[in-house]
């Protein structure tokens, strides 16, 4: 395990129905595969030994006979292997058979694993053969050369790094009550499910739902394997079907009627699960509920069943999951349109209640051309339509000054004209030089003083006109720029509402594509898409001699494609500045340097702690997605707060 990631596989082997010789030979090269490729836990499908389908061949003790050579010889593979695996194998307790998962590693059985819930309805027909772990006393037998308990109760895995998994086969997570519940909150951190799912029409999409729920309902990792081509299609087929999916999110899945075996290798995140679960109260909660005895009110004890240490601790580990550059917005399209869809109604929701609670007819926003205040003033707009209001109503206010270049100044006065609000201009170029001769401060030192009162002279002006005309001031600044402090003070960081407060830089360029791309308005849709195109920057230093933009802010702090990465994992998954290093080396591997990522993420959270201040005093805003700066809500900070510990060398 390297930076809490565990390599885990989930194998779909070549099968003949009772035939375990092939299909020993078949999962035995699939072990050692797996093995090879770093490999820490492998499971296969349910009744891999045999064949799921057998049918009453099950009844036969030369199956069962060779079914237990079978798990001999694996356990003989295994000595020299430093890989925990997962088998399907009939295994007979006393006078009950048993569908069990087998777990093996170095040359021993850990565990046998009874199957609870047999499916007896439609296609299926278990209890001809087998019976119920809820059938089971506590038994020892005799298997494959090992004495071992086999019981009914939850049966929970720890490796000798502290990773806790368990196993559940088939049926039991398709029931009411899965035996995954359970054995969730028992600590087990990794599902292992070991099945044979028939294709129907319909089945595989409710399939990939009710496992994507259950991991993401018990905040778990969920490896599924099922058995695929090969086995008998007397009356069914079995498509094959394995998924690896890390609390509700599918992080790997074979590929569906493969005729060929199939091996899918992925690694789970045991850190960032704990970090969801510790974080999770109402996990907590059950976690308590379900390990106190009813009667006594005396805490239960789960067996815990402990495996070996590996061979060859310091093998080389590599990330073979992708690791999402973007994390605030998926890839696929289609997504990406619902995604700009719902946060527009989130924050056009929030505003629309603010306008009602208080009345207000008048929005005032400063729209300089960037970035920001076009979304807010789209924003503000479909909230006004959504309201049935004027769009006269909102005031829209250009503020030029020292920096202000001909391309943003032109773009805000398109936009405003185009969307058909209520305008107004004031140059801000005599105030500002008024007031720095007023505290007698060089008009010709372009420094923070320079800057900063020229936005507080803009959040001026804007709360002036809010009283004039009974209105609100609508903020602007989003929230990559309240991770960074990259906001003046009582500037542009104040403002009445904060629609964007909830909304990352990264995701505001898509949100703002995505209007541009589905308006009617030709000019509009230009007008966007040159806003998109323009260098971010404040625009408070003056623009080169050819009248571009000189102070350009992803210069300054860096691109905020990596702050709104880094900002992600150290806030929704509390992850380490080395984990969030080596994680962006692979997300950006062929785009930024180690040493050019680790630069910035060392200005990130310098900057993070540093300007604390100025989230704990926000303005109120939605929250759209799971990362909020909010110091109502999500992101409780003291304002002095050290940072040293969070540095990189």
């Amino acid at each position: 395990m390297k930076y809490g990631f565990v390599k885990v596989a989930s194998a779909i082997p070549a099968v003949k129905v009772a035939d375990t010789k092939f299909n020993l030979d078949a999962i035995t090269k699939q072990i050692v595969v797996a093995e090879g490729q770093g490999v820490e836990i492998i499971t296969f499908p349910e009744l891999c030994i045999t064949g799921y389908t057998c049918q009453d061949l099950f009844r036969q003790q030369v199956l069962l006979d060779h079914a237990e050579h079978s798990i001999l010889m694996l356990m003989d593979l295994t000595r020299q292997l430093d890989i925990i695996a997962i088998v399907g194998a009939p295994i007979c307790a006393g006078s009950l058979l048993l569908n069990c998962a087998v777990v093996i590693q170095q040359g021993k059985i850990l565990g046998i694993v009874p199957k609870t819930y047999l499916p007896n309805y439609g296609e299926f027909y278990e209890k001809r053969w087998f019976a119920s772990a809820r059938d089971l006393s506590p038994t020892e037998i005799y298997f494959a050369g090992q004495h071992i308990k086999v019981t009914s109760e939850p049966q929970i895995f720890q490796t000798a790094e502290g990773v806790k998994f368990g196993i559940e086969i088939c049926e039991d997570v398709w029931s009411p009550t899965p035996t995954s519940n359970v054995l969730a909150l028992s600590g087990a951190e990794i599902i292992f499910n070991l099945s044979a799912t028939d294709e129907l029409i319909g089945k595989h999409n409710y399939l990939k739902q009710l496992l994507s729920q259950q991991s993401a309902r018990t905040i778990s990792a969920y490896v599924y394997s099922s058995c695929g081509f090969g086995e008998s299609t007397q009356d069914v087929v079995y498509g094959g079907n394995a998924f690896v999916y890390e609390n509700g999110t599918l992080i790997a899945e074979a590929e569906r009627f493969s005729l060929d075996d199939q091996l899918i290798v992925s690694e789970v995140d045991v850190e960032r699960l704990r970090t969801e679960r510790r974080t999770n109260t109402t996990f907590t909660i059950a976690q308590k509920e379900m390990s106190t005895d009813a009667t006594t009110g005396k805490l239960v004890a789960r067996q815990i069943i402990k495996c070996q240490p590996l061979n060859n601790p310091e093998t080389a580990f590599t990330l073979t999951r992708k690791i999402n550059p973007h994390p605030f917005f998926p890839a696929d399209n289609t997504r990406r349109a619902e995604r700009c869809e719902e946060i527009f109604n989130i924050q056009v929701c929030g505003l629309a209640k603010r306008l009602m609670h208080t009345h207000c007819k008048t929005v005032v926003i400063g729209v300089s051309g960037g970035l920001d205040s076009t979304l807010a003033l789209l924003v503000c707009v479909k909230t006004f339509d959504k309201l049935k209001l004027d769009r006269k109503g909102i005031l829209g206010v250009t503020m030029p000054g020292f920096g202000t270049t001909d391309r943003t100044y032109n773009n805000a006065l398109s936009l405003m004209r185009e969307l058909g609000i209520n305008t107004m201009e004031i140059n801000i170029a005599a105030s500002v030089t008024q007031h720095l001769k007023d505290i007698e401060h060089s008009i010709g030192s372009h420094d923070v003083t320079y800057e900063n009162a020229q936005a507080r002279e803009r959040t001026q002006i804007l709360m002036d006109l809010s009283n004039k005309y009974g209105g609100m001031v609508l903020g602007t600044g989003d929230l990559s720029e309240l991770a960074l402090g990259w906001c003046t003070y009582n500037g542009d960081h104040m403002s009445m509402y904060g629609v964007n407060a909830g909304v990352p830089k990264t995701l505001i360029k898509h949100l703002v594509r995505y209007v541009a791309e589905t308006t009617d308005n030709a000019e509009e849709s230009r007008c966007l898409l040159d806003v998109l195109n323009t260098p971010i920057s404040p625009e408070l230093t003056p623009a080169t001699a050819e009248g571009e933009i000189q102070q350009k802010t992803e210069d300054l702090v860096g691109p905020y494609e990596l702050h709104d990465f880094f900002l992600y994992y150290f806030l929704r998954h509390g992850f380490s500045p080395a984990k969030i290093l080596y994680l962006a080396q692979y997300a950006f591997e062929d785009k930024y340097s180690e040493e050019v990522i680790k630069h910035w993420l060392n200005t990130f959270t310098r900057r993070f702690f540093n300007q604390q201040f100025k989230r704990s005093c926000l303005p109120d805003g939605p929250k759209v997605g799971t990362v909020s700066l909010s110091p109502r809500g999500d992101w409780r900070m003291p304002s002095d707060a050290v940072s040293v510990d969070w540095g990189l060398e």
